[in-house]
């Protein structure tokens, strides 16, 4: 606080702003206007789709294994480093990661850069925050239908359509996706009769549920924040802030 002041001497005002503090005024405004710019391109850019017109897997040389507790790994012989995705189908911002880096992973599966694991998970959450209370649910539970009788091209089809931003529901909307939008989806991608039965029927729901529970304390036991959960080789990187993540490998 200013003190007042004693003095008899007459005092003359003077003024508050000189000329340099409106210009230093006019450069501070300048300044945070370049930062929320460049903060807003860097976010529009930040939705861009890395090596975007690839596509999903393509080389038929690339093999789908399902591991213990559900775990699909699309790998060719021998690839590494191993990236651990966990993700649930309701979460956007898995949406965003498949977006952004789903074509670019899938030319590293091709090249046999990397191998690939898909831990698919249900938040209770996020399972509650769907329209029908459990599209998480079903979602995991087709796509293990799919993993179960199909290939590596056509999952990875599927699983970037599942995550893509025209199919994926959104949170707390008013509707989700119904078993048969899911079996259209795997038919789309190329699966056969067997895939899209498993999906209307649930006969995957029981053991997709025990295999979302262990993938949830997979992602725990590994450290990550939430979904997405991302590990290379059993580390976890930050896969929605660090946009050369899957560059940087190999």
């Amino acid at each position: 606080m200013s003190q007042k002041r004693t003095s008899s001497a007459k005092y003359t005002p003077q003024p508050t702003s000189s000329t340099s503090t409106y210009v230093l005024a006019a450069v501070a405004v300048l300044v945070v206007a370049v930062v929320v710019v460049v903060a807003v391109m860097w976010q529009r850019g930040s939705d861009t789709p890395r090596n975007d017109g690839y596509g999903t897997v393509k080389n038929a040389n690339v093999e789908l294994t399902v591991l213990p507790d559900g775990v699909v790994q699309l790998a060719t012989a021998n690839a590494a480093p191993v990236v651990d995705l966990f993700e649930d189908p309701m979460c956007p911002f898995c949406g965003d990661l498949e977006v952004k880096h789903g074509q670019e992973l899938a030319q590293k599966i091709d090249d046999g850069a990397v191998a690939v694991r898909y831990h698919l998970v249900v938040l209770p959450q996020l399972d509650a925050s769907s329209a029908s209370g459990s599209y998480s649910s079903r979602a995991v539970a087709a796509s293990h239908c799919v993993a179960a009788s199909e290939d590596a091209i056509v999952y990875s089809a599927f699983h970037a359509g599942l995550f893509g931003a025209e199919f994926q529901p959104e949170e707390n909307g008013d509707s989700d996706r119904t078993d048969t939008e899911l079996a259209d989806l795997a038919q789309k991608s190329g699966a056969g009769e067997a895939s899209t039965q498993c999906i209307l029927s649930g006969a995957m729901t029981d053991v997709a549920a025990a295999d979302a529970a262990s993938a949830r304390e997979a992602l725990s036991a590994a450290g990550a924040a939430g979904t997405p959960g991302v590990l290379v080789d059993g580390q976890v990187v930050d896969a929605l802030r660090d946009s050369s993540w899957i560059e940087s490998i190999g």
